[in-house]
């Protein structure tokens, strides 16, 4: 074996590693460099075929990676700070919604959260308004049984960007970083929601009069 097959094996080395990983962000920095060890191998024996298909390639994996590292990225920042989700609107879809429209009840099935993008939206068991901004919805995604806890009722007309948990979890299982942060993420809106929750559960004190002493 000369030294140009060797650069074709390790070609198809990497290629077959590239595909074996689970992980998006080292398979795709693995199958670029796969792509250059064959784009290279491809030159030294001639063969236009082998050398098109990988220059093909690159530009594709190159750009997945670019997304999935920035989302890595951008959901590390919102974790840290102030928990924004605007990282997520290329992967949803904006629906509109009419006022007094029920878009889910609680103990339904569960399969998709909204960004808030105009309008007001009411909780009616916590009796919570949410607008332009608010998240609602990604606690069905951990609850038992991936049900609703609570209702959601479109108060005033406006638009809500719609994310299927579908694509939330796929995401996470291309990159466990970016599970951690949106784990995070949730969790610390779920304190959020319960500090804003009014103290009905406090304690009052029963008065004292001298008949009972």
């Amino acid at each position: 074996m000369n030294w140009v097959e060797a650069i074709g094996y390790a070609g198809t080395v990497l290629t077959v590693a590239a595909s074996a990983m689970s992980t998006m962000i080292p398979l795709r920095i693995v199958a670029l460099v796969a792509s250059c060890v064959v784009i290279t191998y491809g030159v030294l024996i001639g063969s236009m075929p082998v050398v098109l298909t990988e220059a093909i390639q690159i530009p594709f994996n190159a750009w997945r990676l670019f997304q999935m590292v920035r989302l890595v990225r951008d959901v590390g920042k919102a974790a840290s700070g102030d928990l924004s989700l605007d990282w997520l609107k290329p992967f949803g879809t904006t629906r509109r919604f009419k006022a007094g429209e029920t878009i889910f009840r609680k103990d339904d099935a569960a399969d998709e959260m909204f960004t808030i993008e105009s309008g007001v939206f009411r909780i009616p068991e916590h009796g919570i308004d949410l607008g332009a901004g608010d998240v609602v919805g990604e606690l069905g995604m951990l609850s038992p049984g991936n049900k609703r806890t609570g209702s959601l009722v479109c108060v005033e007309a406006g638009r809500a960007l719609c994310l299927p948990y579908s694509e939330v979890k796929q995401l996470y299982y291309q990159n466990p970083e970016f599970g951690f942060y949106f784990l995070k993420l949730t969790s610390e809106r779920l304190f959020q929601h319960a500090e804003s929750f009014p103290a009905e559960s406090a304690v009052k004190p029963i008065p004292v009069t001298a008949d009972v002493l």
